[in-house]
């Protein structure tokens, strides 16, 4: 069923479009490996892409679920979350079944990452979709003689109807660094955190499993193996600095991202890791 497996282009960049005999269809670039669309069986778009995003083949993708690695965000030497968002990788596998298709991107180290992160690495993302499910999985291997460390994250952009009226269960009780406010860790004590300002928070110590609620619909995000979830948007300020998304862009988007940062993970030569995010449109 390769046919439900098909090369296209979007903005003159190469992608892989993916479609399920139910009619869930989603876009991967190979650009970062990115997933850009994802379209649920019957549905609509529940991934955010913004209409200013850059497609240059050297540009971060705005939008989507663009994988962070081998550095979150600023936490470390490396530019903000890393390379692997910028490189070209390959398609390593595709298959297809009656009510699903998946495939594999993979991206090795060469002289141009090591003289960015001096390892050896073979890092494979994995997107699957069927019915209402995307799964998305990241693997990393140490292929070095020596040990390595890094911190990750799947930065999904969640495309939402109105950003203040949405609802994330599920967070309760938990610790989480404020980064919009210098760093400190808090706790959340809210039944469900609401977004009406600017919000960049990692969860630490997460449940499996979160729900984002709105009006009418909802979104479920299971985790596996990411002990960590960072939720954050823009708001006003910070977004019309953005030169990549339009001005409101903010109140059509929130990011709620499994990833690990407090504590890098560390690899052995020889060893691998991997970290699962499942996006389940209710």
């Amino acid at each position: 069923m390769t046919d439900q497996i098909e090369t296209a282009e979007l903005h003159g960049q190469p992608v892989l479009k993916l479609q399920t005999p139910d009619g869930a269809v989603a876009l991967v670039s190979l650009h970062g490996a990115q997933v850009l669309s994802w379209t649920p069986a019957g549905g609509e778009d529940r991934l955010y892409l913004s209409p200013k995003a850059v497609f240059d083949g050297q540009t971060a993708i705005r939008g989507g679920v663009p994988v962070c690695f081998p550095q979150f965000a600023g936490n470390g030497p490396l530019k903000a979350h890393g390379f692997a968002r910028n490189r070209l990788w390959t398609l390593a596998n595709q298959r297809a079944g009656k009510d699903y298709v998946v495939v594999t991107l993979r991206l090795e180290d060469n002289a141009d990452t090591r003289a960015l992160w001096p390892h050896a690495f073979a890092a494979e993302m994995s997107v699957s979709i069927g019915g209402g499910r995307l799964d998305m999985e990241l693997e990393v291997t140490n292929t070095g003689k020596a040990p390595l460390s890094f911190t990750a994250a799947l930065h999904t952009y969640l495309k939402v109807r109105e950003v203040e009226s949405l609802r994330i269960e599920g967070l309760r009780g938990l610790d989480y660094t404020d980064t919009a406010d210098g760093g400190t860790l808090k706790k959340e004590t809210g039944v469900g955190v609401m977004v009406d300002d600017e919000i960049d928070r990692i969860y630490h110590q997460a449940p499996a499993t979160i729900l984002v609620r709105e009006d009418d619909r909802a979104m479920g995000i299971h985790a596996e193996n990411f002990p960590d979830v960072v939720v954050w948007n823009p708001w006003v300020d910070k977004c019309a600095r953005l030169a990549d998304m339009p001005a409101d862009g903010f109140r059509r988007m929130l990011c709620v991202e499994a990833a690990a940062v407090r504590e890098p993970i560390e690899l052995s030569p020889g060893a691998d890791w991997w970290g699962r995010q499942s996006l389940v449109a209710m």
